[in-house]
């Protein structure tokens, strides 16, 4: 189910449960396209979560910490200038849309009452959070301005007035005098098309949730009272993240016995749940688009030469003939003439089969020995360079391909971290400092997590956290654990005789925070003891060796990294 009409209307009734009669007392704009409304009601802080996200569009109470930046946008001032003390009036929905109003009362500067609306539009790439003044019916100011050459129909600027969207000829299911649903369901008794044509039909549907409705009218001895039941429960809903065709998908309510499905306390509960990957990964996505680009261009770069080194290597097999050939001419001097182009001399290596050696006519015998040996010595020295190219270059790509699955797993706040250690290692340009000024960099702490039975466990989600953590954080008896042979992060029990227990649920977190996330197969993950981690000089950050180590195998998993989080 996506955020559509009916999702909205059970919103809308939650929300106004929560929140009403209560006042603004914090607004932060922690992305471009979203804010946050800390309303204080019943005398407990809602962040309340208002997003514009052309594709996680949709409004809730969240519990999911934000970093917000470090200039408010001029979209946050006009909110504070006119929201801050509000006391929020109404929550309502216009018909079954997509849009939900927030009615505020205030007071201007002169202490005169005003009425202001906060309207969130969730249109996917037309979505947009509106300041409206109802007493003029104008636009204060919008979270996306869009003038007449974007959009004909409606401008949505300061100063514009305010019109709703176009309006679908569609009919709201909760006002629905004609029972049109009766006829729906005589005309099309198949599940599929019955949900196809409540969606053509009936406003705020989406498909999904149209399913849900076909199977209840179905299943009804009485069409009326299924119809209605079905709209009714969007007041006591059943908020549901369920699996169906390999698809995570959420709803307000309970699904078929034989999904896989997930209930929870609440509907904003349930969208935390569902879009903390989701949202992540795209605002990662979106943040770190320079990082992203920097290190797929570095890769593309390394492989590249990974791959002309290898070619070069293999040329380097033809050096023995080159040495065999100067010490042919060499042996049989005698027998070569200045001035000759070719001469084949038995080969005293091959059981005396003629070889034919090229000569140049511009050389004497021995000059034509010598090219041969300068030849030899040339590649035989070019093996040694290349072989050591080959490693670095590796390395590099090993460093890189660690650093880019880092990204992946990566929440917005771990990007500054990311971007400083490609700076200090080259890959971004550092900006301008006076030579005697020292910015003294400041990583952020790892991720924590409690073992089941009360036990720390750190995790480093990048390079810097993570020699940070094993070298400085962790104690010497600490046990230390990484996935085997691929890239992750530095995982640190804080014990030195951990359970059972914990060293698994050490391991299924060293397994999730690594390039082997999404395996469904066992992983292997070594554990030893953290004196016996060394940091070779002149490594790349987050590289280390060890010795001593054990092995466990487990499978990554996110549920129970969800319930290990401190």
């Amino acid at each position: 189910m996506s955020f559509d009409g009916v999702f909205a209307h059970a919103m809308v009734h939650e929300l106004n449960e929560k929140l009403l009669d209560g006042r603004v007392n914090k607004i932060s704009q922690p992305y471009p396209n979203e804010i946050i409304l800390t309303i204080r009601a019943n005398r407990k802080n809602h962040p309340l979560l208002l997003s514009a996200h052309p594709n996680y569009a949709r409004m809730q109470i969240t519990q999911i910490p934000f970093v917000n930046p470090p200039t408010p946008t001029n979209f946050t001032m006009i909110l504070r200038k006119y929201l801050d003390g509000a006391k929020l009036v109404a929550i309502r929905q216009v018909e079954n849309d997509r849009i939900i109003n927030l009615d505020f009362k205030t007071r201007d500067e002169l202490g005169d009452q005003m009425d202001l609306t906060l309207s969130l539009e969730m249109m996917n790439r037309y979505s947009n959070i509106i300041l409206i003044n109802n007493q003029e019916n104008k636009i204060i100011d919008t979270i996306r301005h869009i003038s007449m050459d974007q959009n004909r129909f409606r401008t949505l600027l300061p100063g514009s007035t305010y019109r709703l969207p176009p309006k679908q000829e569609k009919i709201n299911p909760f006002l629905d005098e004609t029972h049109r649903y009766q006829t729906l369901v005589k005309e099309f008794p198949n599940r599929e098309v019955l949900a196809q044509e409540i969606v053509a039909n009936y406003q705020g549907f989406a498909y999904d949730t149209a399913l849900n409705l076909a199977d209840a009218l179905h299943q009804a001895q009485d069409l009326t009272v299924g119809f209605n039941d079905f709209l009714q429960q969007t007041n006591h809903p059943t908020p549901t993240q369920y699996q169906n065709k390999g698809k995570i998908q959420f709803s307000c309510y309970a699904q078929a016995a034989d999904l896989p499905q997930k209930h929870f306390t609440s509907l904003s509960e349930l969208l935390d749940n569902y879009y903390l990957e989701k949202a992540n990964l795209d605002r990662v996505q979106q943040l770190g688009s320079g990082l992203i680009a920097t290190v797929k261009n570095e890769l593309k770069k390394n492989k590249k030469k990974l791959k002309k080194l290898t070619k070069e290597l293999k040329d380097t097999d033809n050096a023995e003939s080159f040495k065999v050939k100067g010490e042919l001419i060499t042996t049989y001097l005698f027998q070569i003439k200045r001035g000759m182009t070719e001469v084949e001399l038995p080969n005293y290596y091959d059981n005396e089969k003629l070889l034919k050696i090229s000569l140049s006519n511009q050389l004497t015998p021995s000059q034509n020995a010598q090219k041969y040996f300068k030849k030899y010595q040339k590649l035989k020295n070019a093996v040694a360079f290349i072989t050591q190219q080959i490693e670095l270059t590796t390395q590099e790509i090993n460093y890189l391909e660690n650093i880019a699955s880092q990204i992946e797993l990566a929440t917005p706040k771990d990007l500054e971290d990311i971007q400083v250690e490609l700076k200090q290692e080259g890959y971004l340009k550092q900006r301008f400092q006076q030579k005697n000024q020292k910015r003294k960099v400041k990583i952020s702490k790892p991720e924590k997590f409690q073992a089941t039975d009360g036990t720390t466990i750190l995790v480093g989600k990048n390079n810097l956290q993570n020699d940070q953590l094993t070298f400085k954080t962790a104690h010497k008896t600490d046990i230390w654990l990484h996935v085997k042979n691929l890239p992750g992060s530095h995982v640190i029990i804080d014990s030195s005789d951990p359970s059972e227990e914990t060293l698994y649920e050490a391991a299924v977190l060293a397994a999730y925070y690594s390039k082997a996330r999404n395996s469904a197969a066992s992983v292997l993950v070594d554990y030893v003891v953290v004196k016996k981690v060394r940091k070779p000089n002149g490594s790349k950050p987050g590289f280390v060796i060890y010795e001593g180590q054990k092995t466990l195998s487990v499978i990554p998993s996110a549920e129970l990294v969800q319930q290990l989080k401190a």
